[in-house]
């Protein structure tokens, strides 16, 4: 049986808690934040909701001989999961060109690094999350009916190698 460890971002993890780190009070914990991408230093867009942004290492498990021995665990391989970004139909031109560039069928990989950065309502970030070598590789959205106020919403998720985690130098 392997077991993992995961790290993981969704819009809901940041919650009020009375062990708030020094410096980070809950005045930044409270509210709507944005999520922005940047694509190679530009911004590229803000999304509603963030999804995928986790980082893994197997657990490999090595058993010493005999009958009764002891079951060793070892780091195995680290995997980082796609992010998924989701927000209103907005026909821009950077990212879209991104997008169809790399969605095209003649198999074109156009690999970027970027960064997903989270802000509070201020715009102020909270976090910043750079990923490297990174490419679109789904895009996907729903046409509303011509009788409905359904907004169109596009979902668009992106591979990537790796990334890290930078916490804004606090004051």
């Amino acid at each position: 049986m392997q077991m993992r460890h995961w790290l993981t971002i969704s819009a809901s993890f940041l919650l009020v808690t009375a062990t708030a780190p020094a410096g980070f009070g809950a005045e930044k914990l409270l509210g709507n934040y944005s999520f922005v991408l940047e694509i190679e230093g530009a911004t590229a867009g803000q999304f509603r909701s963030v999804s995928g942004l986790s980082a893994e290492t197997e657990v490999v498990e090595f058993r010493e001989g005999g009958e009764n021995s002891l079951v060793h665990k070892l780091p195995g391989r680290l995997k980082y999961s796609n992010i998924v970004l989701k927000r209103g139909f907005i026909p821009d031109t950077v990212l879209r060109d991104w997008i169809w560039t790399n969605l095209d069928p003649d198999g074109t990989v156009d690999r970027r690094d970027g960064a997903l950065v989270l802000q509070d309502r201020a715009g102020n970030e909270v976090v910043r999350y750079e990923f490297f070598d990174a490419w679109p590789c789904k895009w996907s959205g729903f046409a509303p009916e011509a009788d409905s106020d359904a907004a169109f919403v596009e979902e668009i998720e992106i591979c990537i190698e790796f990334f890290r985690e930078i916490l804004p130098a606090e004051e």
